[in-house]
This record gives structure tokens, sequence and C-alpha cells, in this order.
């Protein structure tokens, strides 16, 4: 565990969080799941049966034993649905931990930062544990930071949208600023390769779950995406080589016989 992720106290060994939703069955999802190798999966709250009990829901197929729960507040758009959707994970026994979403387009699905920020000093001060859902902006993260949230999770692209990392400056320059919480990679992986980028950027973990979930095959491509997280991770940690204009000879040129 000497290089596990740690959120507000908590370890996990792995460093993919993945999503639950748009799953072709319940089943699909939890052999989705296993295939990960996540130890974390958000659930929407809104979307999710939390209260009939004599309904079949999304929370009959996740092992709360090996899977650790972070709801979601995702379809609100103001900061006083988003609270309320906490509070209700809260209230039936979810967690008091909260992936917070508040939506300020609905085409875009961008957040609403001022909204955000709002809901997360609300709920830090009812003693959860906020990981906000928020653009790559520094100043929005170090607002964040300040106001309590555990992990700032900056988008890679739209909500959905596949395209992969769009603005890997602004995510290295968040990587240089903040040290002190985690920095989650959250929305717009499509494939293997741009969670793989992600990590190599310095993201201390990739939320995905339309890359699973829409792929031809979700089951496979979840197991891709774990490769990919600790490929990516490791790659981070061993540092690459610089880039260079010209070509530099890969055996040593000195006592060749010319």
């Amino acid at each position: 565990m000497s290089d596990a992720l740690r959120i507000a106290g908590r370890e996990f060994r792995s460093r993919l969080i993945v999503g639950t939703g748009k799953y072709r069955s319940f089943q699909e999802t939890a052999s989705a799941l296993e295939a990960s190798g996540a130890e974390m999966v958000t659930v929407a709250v809104r979307r999710v049966n939390l209260t009939d009990s004599s309904k079949e829901s999304l929370l009959d197929y996740i092992d709360r034993d090996r899977y650790f729960i972070l709801p979601n507040t995702a379809g609100c758009y103001t900061a006083d649905e988003a609270i309320r959707a906490a509070r209700l994970a809260r209230e039936v026994g979810l967690s008091n931990w909260v992936k917070v979403e508040v939506i300020g387009d609905e085409k875009t699905l961008f957040p609403d930062n001022f909204e955000l920020l709002r809901a997360t000093e609300i709920l830090v001060g009812e003693g959860f544990v906020v990981l906000p859902y928020t653009n790559d902006d520094l100043v929005t993260a170090r607002r964040l930071i300040d106001a309590g949230a555990a992990a700032v999770m900056p988008l890679g692209a739209p909500i959905g949208s596949g395209m992969g990392i769009q603005n890997a400056a602004n995510l290295r320059i968040l990587r240089e600023r903040i040290t002190e919480v985690p920095l989650i990679v959250d929305a717009g992986v499509g494939t293997a390769s741009d969670a793989a980028v992600a990590m190599e950027l310095g993201a201390d973990a990739v939320l995905m779950n339309t890359g699973i979930a829409a792929a031809q095959d979700p089951v496979l491509m979840a197991e891709a995406m774990q490769h990919a997280i600790l490929a990516g991770h490791q790659a981070w940690l061993a540092g690459r080589m610089p880039k260079k204009l010209y070509a530099t000879a890969s055996s040593p040129v000195e006592g060749v016989v010319r």
C-alpha cells in the first residue's frame, strides 16, 4: 500500500474509479466492475432506486464488502439540488462521501462553478467528504480546496464525449500547483490510451463511465482501462525521457571502428 491512492485518510490500491450508468444490464455492470479492478464506484443518487426494496436496484449488484460506493449528484443544476441529493444518500446509509456535480449548461454539461463552490462549502460544513467535479481551472480548484474539498476532479473533456484529454497544459499546471489533495481526472476518457495519458500527466486517479459502458465489449474495455491506469502511473513515476528534435544513437559511438 506504499503507493496507494489516499483520499481523506482512506487508502485504495486501484487508481481507477468507475461509474455505474449506461450499461445494458445490471449484470453487465457487475461484470465490468469486476474486470476493472476498481475499488471505488460511483452511483447517481437521483437515478437509482434507494427506497423501494420491492424493486430491483443497481445496488443489488454491487458488493458493499468489495466496493466503496461514492454517491454522486449527477443531474443536479443548483447547489440546493446537489445538497439534497447528498443528504439523501447519507440518510439511506450509502456514504458520507459524495462526488458533487452541479451542471451549468445542459448541452455541454460543463459545471456551474459558483454553485459548485457553494455546495462544497455547505456539505463540508455538514461533515461530508466532498469530491467536486469541476473544469480544468486552477483558480476554481484552489477555491474548492480552500472550501474543504477532499480532492479536485477536473474534466478531461465534456462528459460522455470520449474525446480524451483536450487540454494537457492545464492538467500539467494543476498537477504542479495542487499537491495537498488528490487530482482525479473525471470525464472525457474514450479508450485506454486516454486513461494512460491522464496518468502520465500526473493525475492521481481517473474516473470514467461512458468510456467503458459504451464500448462494444464493456467488460474487455474495463480490463484494458485497468492496465492503462497502471501503465500510465508507472510511466509518470519512472519519468519519461526528454523530447529532442534530432536523433540520438541508441548505442554509444565511442570506440566504434570506422
